[in-house]
């Protein structure tokens, strides 16, 4: 159903909460659409939340066969039956997710060509990169790098074999002129309609789909 899917969704916790949007709620409309996969951001959560929000992602996702990953977390991905775990450079290293639960699939942030090499000597599953455009939904990143720098890092991911997935700034504007250089299209408050209503995200997110598909 979604192996063939582009978007890579982030439920982030904050973002439903300034918008008074119900977390678990919000990531079923989200995963209706049918996306390739889909990601919990809980930066501010404890890790009794964290799980409890990450089970019920797992719960609505699985059936629809859409992969789960949790953002820092390895253990919490385990405990929660995640298929895989996004880390940063500051976070847990992979070696040692991969120590903890190698049958998840790890995926890491990266900023310039320089990351993206060490992440793929580092062997990750997916390389993210970015932000691409400037974002609100960091606060601790450096510049963006652009179109530019996504097509030097989409060159050395190609020739690795690995996905690459772009992050920052991108809305349906956007999408399609780096639809042609990432792999997978990351997005976190471009899933949330401009209404701010529940019952338009499945069809926004569909709508976001389509833009990546062209």
């Amino acid at each position: 159903m979604t192996k063939d899917r582009r978007l890579y969704a982030i439920v982030d916790v904050d973002t439903c909460v300034a918008r008074h949007l119900d977390v678990l709620e919000f990531a079923r409309r989200v995963c209706e659409a049918g996306p390739r996969c889909v990601q919990l951001r809980a930066k501010r959560a404890n890790a009794r939340e964290t799980l409890s929000l990450l089970t019920g992602l797992v719960a609505i996702a699985r059936p629809l066969e859409i992969p789960v990953y949790a953002n820092d977390r390895p253990d919490l991905a385990l405990l929660s039956g995640a298929a895989g775990v996004h880390v940063g450079k500051d976070d847990v290293p992979i070696e040692q997710v991969r120590v903890l639960a190698p049958a998840l699939s790890v995926g890491l942030s990266t900023h310039d060509d320089a990351d993206v090499r060490d992440a793929i000597q580092r062997r990750a599953d997916y390389i993210a990169i970015g932000p691409i455009y400037p974002t609100p939904s960091k606060t601790d990143h450096e510049g963006d790098i652009g179109l530019s720098g996504l097509a030097s890092a989409a060159r050395l991911t190609r020739a690795a074999g690995i996905p690459l997935v772009a992050i920052g700034g991108i809305d349906q504007k956007r999408v399609r002129e780096v639809a042609e250089y990432a792999d997978w299209i990351c997005v976190i408050g471009a899933l949330v309609p401009p209404s701010g209503r529940l019952e338009d995200v499945t069809t926004y997110t569909r709508d976001f789909i389509a833009a990546i598909e062209g």
